[in-house]
């Protein structure tokens, strides 16, 4: 399987940019990872980066299992983020989107509220489900899911890495083979915010490659996007 690939962030209207986002590819296998330094907190670009390096860092998987892999670069991560909280002496935590693809194979994994969605055939076939406040009033029925953007309890989140506890992971294995054409798009909150599901779906049959796919996404959040928002950044993948 190869992969076309593109990767955005920008600190959007804010001081500084507190996202990272990296892959890296090797012999059919990739990782990718999309991660958000919590706003709020001092050092988020530090945290960000962190969980982003001890992902990448330590691909390919060994042993053969990525599910477990991942779990395990994740805990990883959150104590290197622990350790970096004792060493600045303050609060720095980060969410993370993470993807490793083994063949035909995805695995994926995510904590906080940066987000995956995965299209096969043109149709979303699965999105990430964040830790929030926000998210848990959607599922209860309280809120609508286009209203999880903007609720007040959004930046709430319930789980993140950086944390004693509540940090980990969701691990999904998919269990259908991927195909060429199948795609991936992992972002956090600053883009999701500014996008409809579906639209993530139509703009990749419109495309040509990963940069195009992400360019016409990226067009519709500006059109909506009036200044001060948060940090966005995405990375989009397409097997080929």
């Amino acid at each position: 399987m190869e992969f076309d690939t593109y990767e955005y962030t920008s600190r959007g209207g804010r001081p500084y940019n507190e996202d990272s986002v990296g892959s890296r590819i090797e012999g059919g296998q990739g990782i990718f990872v999309v991660a958000d330094g919590l706003g709020g907190h001092s050092f988020g670009d530090l945290a960000s980066a962190c969980v982003r390096d001890t992902l990448l860092g330590g691909f390919p998987c060994s042993d053969g299992d990525p599910a477990r892999w991942l779990e395990a670069q994740i805990a990883e991560a959150n104590r290197r983020v622990l350790a970096l909280q004792r060493e600045k002496n303050t609060v720095l935590k980060s969410t993370v989107a993470a993807l490793y693809i083994m063949g035909s194979r995805a695995i994926w994994a995510h904590v906080g509220d940066s987000r995956l969605y995965y299209i096969h055939e043109g149709r979303l076939k699965a999105i990430t489900e964040d830790h929030s406040v926000a998210y848990k009033k959607y599922k209860a029925g309280e809120i609508t899911r286009s209203q999880i953007a903007f609720d007040e309890d959004q930046s709430r989140l319930l789980r993140a890495v950086g944390g004693e506890d509540h940090n980990e992971p969701v691990i999904r294995v998919y269990d259908e083979l991927l195909s060429p054409g199948d795609a991936f798009f992992l972002c956090s909150d600053g883009a999701w915010e500014f996008l409809d599901d579906a639209e993530i779906a139509i703009d990749l049959l419109k495309s040509k490659s990963a940069k195009q796919w992400t360019e016409y996404l990226l067009l519709r959040m500006m059109e909506r996007i009036d200044g001060g928002n948060d940090n966005l950044s995405a990375l989009a993948v397409i097997l080929k």
